[in-house]
């Protein structure tokens, strides 16, 4: 199962992936590579666009991204609420494989 945090509910300071999926063992994992695609594009589009340096760690079936300051993440709120509405929607069409939970920062 991937499970993602988000730390944080307004705005979200960042967010922590771990798992696979195992929706289709020996098979393509386009779960896994949806959420994969998402979290890459969001840290690329933090650190290479906008400039942040997040904490950032990266591992297989792991990545954890967490902004430094609260005006980093008032001028990431809004790719930020676009990560959890796309997470979102995916773990309505598969909730056997992908969980959300928001905590605290």
């Amino acid at each position: 199962m991937i499970k993602v945090e988000f730390f944080g509910t307004e705005p979200s300071y960042g967010f922590c992936i771990s798992g696979h999926s195992d929706m289709n063992p020996g098979g393509p994992e386009i779960l896994c590579a949806a959420v994969s695609s998402a979290a890459y594009m969001m840290a690329n589009t933090i650190t290479d666009v906008i400039g942040f340096n997040p904490s950032l760690e990266v591992a297989d079936g792991y990545m954890y991204l967490k902004l430094q300051t609260e005006s980093e993440a008032i001028r990431c709120r809004d790719i930020m609420s676009g990560m959890m509405l796309h997470l979102s929607s995916l773990m309505e069409q598969y909730p056997k494989y992908l969980t959300i939970t928001y905590s605290e920062v």
